[in-house]
């Protein structure tokens, strides 16, 4: 479905507990400055860099250090926010009473993931990452398949752009060893 926005009746400001109470969309909706964005739809690319990334990223789960988890509303900093992925360091998951994962995250994830579709433009993901910077976050990954396929590593020290086949991507300190580098997202598109 294609939606066009009428310009001359702008969208209302609602506040955080507004948003929240409404029902969920598909795609995901996001909450920023007030104002509500529903996602871009993701597409073949995007979701199989998504599922190539949860599992490598997965191996961290086994060894209780972080844990990966896909479309998670994250509520924070006046923004509630979905990220492709987001991961959290084992001591930061949200848990319930019994220790089982809760359903809802205040809190920024310590590593945030973004893949761009085709023709969303990456000016709301990447304001999405800052904020997950300035609330905590260690990194964040802004992935581009389209064209010449580029990542650009967010950290509080600045940005990179990676782009060649061999160039390995920078992670999180708490990830330890784990190796990811541009080829190996390349390769999950030829399958």
């Amino acid at each position: 479905m294609v939606q066009t926005r009428d310009h001359t009746h702008p969208q209302p400001t609602l506040t955080l507990e507004e948003f929240l109470a409404l029902p969920e969309t598909k795609p995901a909706s996001e909450f920023i400055n007030g104002k509500i964005h529903q996602k871009t739809m993701p597409q073949g690319k995007h979701g199989a860099i998504q599922a190539e990334l949860t599992v490598q990223i997965y191996g961290l789960r086994r060894q209780k250090i972080a844990r990966v988890i896909t479309e998670l509303r994250c509520t924070f900093g006046d923004r509630s926010i979905v990220p492709d992925l987001a991961v959290f360091k084992w001591d930061n998951i949200a848990r319930d009473a019994d220790g089982s994962i809760a359903n809802a995250f205040t809190w920024p994830p310590d590593w945030t993931i973004e893949i761009l579709s085709p023709g969303q433009s990456p000016s709301r993901p990447t304001r999405n990452i800052f904020h997950c910077l300035e609330h905590g976050c260690v990194m964040g990954w802004l992935i581009m398949p389209e064209d010449e396929f580029s990542v650009v590593v967010y950290t509080s020290q600045g940005a990179s752009c990676l782009g060649e086949p061999g160039d390995h991507l920078p992670v999180p300190e708490f990830a330890g060893e784990l190796e990811i580098t541009i080829q190996d997202l390349m390769d999950c598109l030829q399958d």
